[in-house]
């Protein structure tokens, strides 16, 4: 079995609030979204994300090698806990990690609907 890094995110906190995000879903039906932010780092500056997330194996610290990175990241989490999860900006500006609610099962990252962000 080969191994697969996480990083610094935790897979039972993300369980947990990935629960918290359809429980919220089931009661908002009027408003149905398909993207539930699960944390916020409060940033958007390459070497804090990297500090936050753990990231010290990233080949060059620039926006687009950890724009591949958080995909590959947020990709290998999605298979770990069997939801689609993407990183993209929040609403204030900073990185944060969505679920993404769709009928189908887990989405490639090219094909996860978040907008490519610059970070």
């Amino acid at each position: 079995m080969e191994d697969v890094k996480i990083y610094g995110l935790c897979l039972e906190r993300l369980k947990f609030q990935v629960g918290l995000a359809y429980e919220k879903k089931q009661h908002n039906d009027a408003t149905a979204q398909n993207r539930y932010l699960l944390e916020s780092y409060h940033s958007t500056d390459i070497d804090d994300i990297i500090d936050i997330l753990e990231l010290y194996d990233l080949d060059e610290r620039t926006s687009s090698h950890l724009r591949e990175k958080l995909d590959e990241l947020a990709y290998t989490v999605s298979l770990l806990i069997s939801e689609t999860m993407t990183f993209d900006l929040t609403d204030e500006g900073h990185l944060g990690l969505y679920l993404v609610v769709t009928d189908e099962a887990i989405l490639e990252p090219e094909h996860v609907a978040a907008a490519e962000v610059e970070i």
